[in-house]
């Protein structure tokens, strides 16, 4: 009796890989999404991302100016050769942040072969070919004013959102503490009469309060889309 034989598969008999961080980023729904991890760590990624960003923007503008003003004596070569090899080694910090805030898992870019035995000058000259260290002083040098946006509107929509939502469960302050029948929204006066405005009413506190409530759940996901464009970058740029 014949017996077949069935072709062997690599992929079936390898043993299964554990997904990596960015396979592993769990899913938020829009109503779990500002009380989420995922969120906070976003989040967190945003607002250490202005002082990274500070420091990244400084030392690429530094640098390289440095290294211009002095190609007319060549010590500007080694000076930019210097800063591509320390931009590499901050789009290795970034990758890692990306993974650790971002769920995203990008494989850098691999080792620059340098002649070995050649010289200095064909060390720099390596260097100043280096495509990936161009790219990653470029991520520091374009992230700059996304990062402070992201910055910025992360903080003013988490702030504002939060504020307005818990309203109702302070709103008696104003009353009973500054003198106001409410919240003043607006006072001034303009061709001679007054114009004012508070907010006195339950319904006017609770109609506050589900604004401030609509802003907290999109809060994440205006956080999303600025970190996606963050995303976009250390793709293109510290792959």
């Amino acid at each position: 009796m014949s017996t077949s034989t069935l072709p062997y598969s690599a992929s079936a008999a390898a043993p299964l890989q554990a997904p990596g961080p960015a396979a592993q980023r769990e899913h938020v729904g829009f109503w779990r999404a500002p009380f989420a991890a995922a969120t906070f760590r976003e989040v967190g990624h945003v607002l250490v991302s202005l002082p990274v960003a500070i420091v990244g923007f400084t030392f690429a503008v530094a640098s390289v100016s440095l290294g211009a003003g002095l190609l007319v004596t060549l010590l500007g070569l080694p000076v930019i050769a210097v800063a591509l090899a320390a931009a590499r080694g901050l789009g290795a910090a970034e990758r890692r942040r990306a993974r650790t805030g971002l769920g995203l898992d990008v494989a850098g870019p691999g080792p620059l072969d340098v002649p070995q035995g050649a010289g200095m000058w064909a060390g720099v000259r390596a260097r100043l070919a280096d495509a990936a260290g161009w790219r990653a002083l470029l991520f520091q040098l374009v992230m700059f004013p996304w990062r402070v946006l992201s910055f910025t509107l992360s903080v003013t929509f988490l702030v504002t959102g939060w504020v307005v939502a818990l309203f109702p469960t302070y709103s008696w302050v104003f009353h009973r503490y500054v003198g106001w029948p409410g919240y003043r929204l607006y006072d001034f006066t303009s061709g001679g009469e007054r114009h004012q405005y508070y907010i006195t009413s339950p319904a006017q506190v609770i109609a506050v309060g589900l604004v401030g409530t609509a802003i907290v759940f999109l809060t994440p996901k205006l956080v999303r889309a600025l970190t996606n464009v963050e995303r976009a970058a250390v793709r293109s740029l510290l792959g």
